[in-house]
């Protein structure tokens, strides 16, 4: 899905993200790596006055679900990059090498060091409140870059059915409205956004499960075969690598979910098979039913492929489809961006307002304001470059994700893991290595402007980080002093 919002040029990508600086001057990675508390402090527990509205296995793993893919939508481009055979391919390989690895790391840290702030908590117990607020930095802005899409592809299908909508003060209206709406309905709560994406993902799904039907009997197995030609591997890899990460985002939201120990790998596995059956049976069905030149499978042509296998309702239901789903992506990213925010201020890297929950709701309510602002402001904008430097930034976050895994392993033998990757450490290297090296492969793809926007921005996250432990010691804002969160 993400792959179709950056086709269409409508993916934004900036933030405030990880703010820093909360620890005092004196406080010592050391210290803070030998004394954070495994069960994450008090994100991990109840707020004053109890949050009985604890997430659930259904409703995690369909949040899982939407923060990595949200449907089919959006991997058309990979066949029009490399050809129907590769893109098979990359769809049936790529999760084992990038996907499981992401997953393994995600379940054993996320039921170890379970707090609201997730990779927040790991890279600071790992290497300390700096590493842990540049984490933060990148994780976020990548987090708002994805927000700020999803209302603008509503628009871009509405504008289809409605033409006023897409241009000019009818279409600004439209996209404020629409992020007003979305952004209160994540205020109602995890529990509720968590039954709305069931609903989201099953009407999102249901048309390429007919698609699929439809499409068995004209299925002619020897199209999955053609190989692409002028094969543009950027947009492969980017396809692939967007279409399938962000697996560790519900980590952030570990501490409104029941039982995380239990419930985090089940939802992570459920999650997983649910992203790869839900890619490689329409791709399957649309290349084996439609003989299609490679050139057409641009963003958005599982609209066209169901108007040639079933008619112009499937179509229309197809495109409703990809509504529902950015309205589901949309809610899981806030989520995840907002639950962020109140795992730091807890850690004490951000002002303690963004740790303050709604009285009814008990949602972080600073963090959602503060996320769907932004992403309001980033809704009115195309970008072009900025889109690979989200890849950029989060290729960044997750190199330290796995430093901070192997790191725990090998300093923290001891530390509690409900679930543990059932690997010695050589192996556990070699876990993290494969992915690593894609990472590193698709940072050194990017262009001159992705370096000079990635250094721009993660300078402006050190910066924060120094103004908010200026602003600490000064007493200017008001932090809680990270003892809380970090205390055994």
């Amino acid at each position: 899905m993400a792959r179709e919002i950056q086709q269409q040029s409508h993916k934004g990508d900036a933030g405030d993200g990880g703010r820093g600086g909360a620890f005092q001057s004196n406080k010592s990675p050391e210290k803070m790596e030998s004394s954070i508390d495994v069960a994450g402090g008090p994100s991990a527990r109840p707020a004053a006055g109890g949050n009985p509205n604890k997430l659930t296995l259904v409703p995690l793993i369909f949040l899982i679900y939407f923060e990595v893919a949200g449907g089919p939508y959006g991997s058309e481009p990979a066949v029009q990059a490399a050809g129907a055979l590769y893109a098979l391919l990359g769809f049936l390989i790529f999760p084992f090498i990038w996907s499981v690895p992401e997953s393994l790391v995600t379940a054993e840290l996320a039921t170890a060091i379970p707090g609201n702030g997730g990779f927040v908590l790991w890279a600071a117990r790992a290497f300390g409140p700096f590493c842990g607020s540049l984490m933060g930095t990148w994780k976020f802005l990548c987090g708002v870059i994805n927000s700020a899409a999803f209302p603008a592809l509503c628009v871009e299908y509405l504008a289809k059915v409605v033409p006023a909508v897409g241009d000019g003060g009818p279409r600004y209206a439209t996209l404020a409205g629409m992020n007003l709406a979305l952004s209160f309905l994540n205020y109602t709560g995890l529990t509720i956004v968590g039954y709305t994406a069931v609903a989201l993902g099953a009407a999102s799904l249901a048309p390429f499960v007919v698609m699929t039907a439809i499409a068995v009997p004209r299925i002619r197995p020897r199209r999955w075969l053609v190989r692409g030609r002028h094969n543009d591997w950027r947009l492969f890899f980017n396809t692939l690598f967007w279409n399938l990460n962000f697996w560790d985002s519900a980590s952030t939201m570990a501490g409104e979910v029941e039982r995380p120990e239990r419930t985090f790998p089940t939802a992570l596995l459920a999650a997983g098979l649910m992203t790869a059956i839900g890619y490689l049976l329409p791709l399957m069905a649309g290349i084996g039913a439609v003989d299609a030149p490679q050139e057409a499978w641009g963003g958005g042509y599982y609209a066209d492929l169901a108007e040639m296998i079933a008619g112009r309702w499937l179509k229309y239901w197809i495109e409703v489809g990809a509504v529902l789903s950015a309205v589901g992506l949309y809610e899981a990213q806030l989520s995840s961006s907002a639950f962020q925010l109140l795992g730091m201020a807890d850690l004490g890297l951000l002002p303690r307002a963004y740790a303050s929950r709604a009285k009814w709701f008990r949602t972080p309510w600073v963090g959602i304001l503060t996320s769907s602002l932004i992403t309001l402001g980033l809704s009115f904008m195309t970008f072009n470059d900025i889109i690979n430097s989200a890849n950029f930034l989060y290729a960044l976050g997750m190199l330290m994700e796995f430093a901070a895994f192997l790191w725990l392993r090998r300093k923290q033998p001891d530390l509690k893991r409900p679930y543990r990757v059932p690997l010695s450490f050589p192996f556990l290297v070699i876990l993290c290595l494969v992915p690593s090296a894609f990472l590193l492969f698709v940072m050194a793809i990017a262009g001159w402007k992705v370096y000079a926007l990635c250094a721009g921005m993660t300078a402006g996250g050190v910066a924060v980080y120094y103004l908010m432990d200026f602003c600490k010691s000064r007493a200017f804002l008001k932090f809680s002093d990270g003892e809380e969160a970090i205390s055994v």
